[in-house]
């Protein structure tokens, strides 16, 4: 479902100045107006759905813009900045590797990409072994489906080619990853169902009520999947729509029936990976490891890059030069990931996500009470929370009144990007993970009392 758009239309608001937020100006700054509507012009519609907040700089937490405004970021630039905004260690390694002027290489070694590698290799569990450097989430999970039919033609066939994902996932805009994933509306450009992807409930408690491992099972056989065609199944440790782990039982009996059937267990920690929930990877959440997880988002403090990480097995099936990406590991890239890690790692950012989740629980909790019954469903985890507006007593989204939230937190200083998940009723608060309590607390402050004045 597409988002709306923002109007851009100046608006007086309330000025706002506190230690973390400045809103001195209309909000859309009247002088950001030309530029706004050349981005409008200039490029395809689907780029304009997000706040017209014209960003300029960024520092921590927080993002500004150049008329002095400042807002608190609940967005990481979509969970990307996770060890937050313009890092001078970040900066530095970026500023480093391009003059040393190695900003690309292709696939030809390179110092900064062994080290890279090396730091993943060293955070991965067993069986986990080998770490492919790509570009995008959707790069990442793309190879997991080829690597997860590969092995499954290998052992089985053609008939061994089942793709099992869930309900309502995201798994990325390529084709493939959109085939995969399980948002009806975006397939409909993909033509007829392709039979070989097949969608079940994901176990989340609120548009699946029974989160039993049985549901997956008898969802295969009313659909007619033979248990042994399937070649893997894939699922996001929490969805994009929710802050919903997978339940520890569902996920040890996947595991379980994945060994049973010889199909790969996969997790798209495109989101999830890096501290975001209070440990360095979701999964460990579930005390399982998959056979295949894709990364990418928060890997590299804000520089595209993505990773998939595998057994050995696995990614050894593809012969030199056969399974290669243009700008994979990028060195300008790597070396901003390498920095990141070790300022995620020597800055304590996956403890502080872990200290903060009771903060953030309760925050969200606050807000559900505020909401009067139209926040259908309400979860965090970690330094990320989904906050589901649905009419009251149903799993119906309300999209209008989301984006209307994310409006006007906006205009008073907090930032959010526009409402996502099943029909565009979710809000996501993922700030960047080194943000303190108190800003924390501030922001949440804000959303509650924006949510309460669009309840009454």
């Amino acid at each position: 479902m597409a988002t709306r758009e923002f109007p851009l239309v100046p608006r007086a608001v309330q000025e706002v100045h506190t230690a973390h937020r400045t809103i001195g100006t209309p909000i859309p700054v009247p002088e950001s107006i030309p530029l706004l509507q050349h981005l409008r012009a200039a490029e395809p519609r689907s780029m304009g759905g997000q706040p017209p907040v014209l960003w300029d700089h960024g520092q921590g937490f927080i993002v500004g813009d150049k008329w002095g405004n400042r807002w608190i970021d609940f967005s990481s630039g979509v969970l990307v900045t996770a060890s937050g905004h313009g890092h001078p260690k970040i900066v530095a390694a970026i500023e480093g590797m391009a003059r040393q002027g190695l900003y690309h290489a292709y696939g030809f070694p390179t110092e900064i990409r062994a080290q890279l590698i090396d730091a993943l290799q060293a955070r991965l569990p067993e069986p986990l072994a080998r770490v492919f450097l790509l570009t995008t989430g959707s790069e990442a999970t793309e190879c997991c489906i080829k690597l997860a039919r590969t092995r499954g033609l290998a052992l089985g066939g053609p008939k061994k080619s089942v793709f099992i994902t869930f309900d309502h996932a995201f798994h990325g805009r390529t084709m493939g990853a959109q085939w995969a994933g399980g948002i009806p509306g975006l397939k409909t450009w993909l033509g007829d169902p392709d039979p070989r992807f097949v969608n079940v409930p994901f176990p989340d408690g609120f548009r699946q009520k029974d989160v039993s491992f049985d549901v997956f099972e008898t969802t295969l056989a009313k659909l007619g999947v033979v248990p042994d065609n399937v070649c893997g199944v894939m699922s996001e440790t929490f969805q994009g729509c929710n802050a919903t782990l997978m339940p520890p039982a569902y996920a040890q009996a996947l595991r379980r029936w994945c060994n049973a059937h010889k199909a790969l267990m996969i997790f798209d920690e495109v989101q999830g990976a890096f501290g975001r929930t209070g440990k360095m990877f979701a999964f460990q959440h579930l005390d399982v490891v998959p056979d295949l997880a894709a990364c990418g988002k928060g890997i590299s403090g804000g520089m595209p890059l993505s990773a998939v990480l595998g057994t050995a097995e696995l990614m050894d099936m593809y012969g030199p030069g056969e399974m290669t990406s243009t700008h994979s590991a990028n060195p300008v890239c790597a070396a901003a990931a390498l920095a990141n890690l070790e300022v995620i790692q020597s800055e304590g950012l996956i403890e502080n996500a872990a200290r903060l989740d009771p903060v953030l629980k309760a925050g969200a909790a606050r807000i559900a009470e505020a909401a009067k019954g139209s926040l259908g469903a309400c979860s965090a985890v970690g330094l990320v929370a989904a906050l589901q507006f649905a009419q009251p007593g149903t799993t119906t989204p309300s999209p209008e009144r989301a984006w209307e939230v994310v409006k006007r937190c906006v205009e008073r200083g907090l930032l959010l990007f526009s409402p996502v998940g099943v029909g565009g009723g979710a809000i996501k608060i993922c700030p960047p993970l080194g943000i303190t309590r108190e800003a924390l607390e501030e922001g949440l402050s804000v959303l509650e009392t924006v949510v309460t004045e669009t309840a009454e």
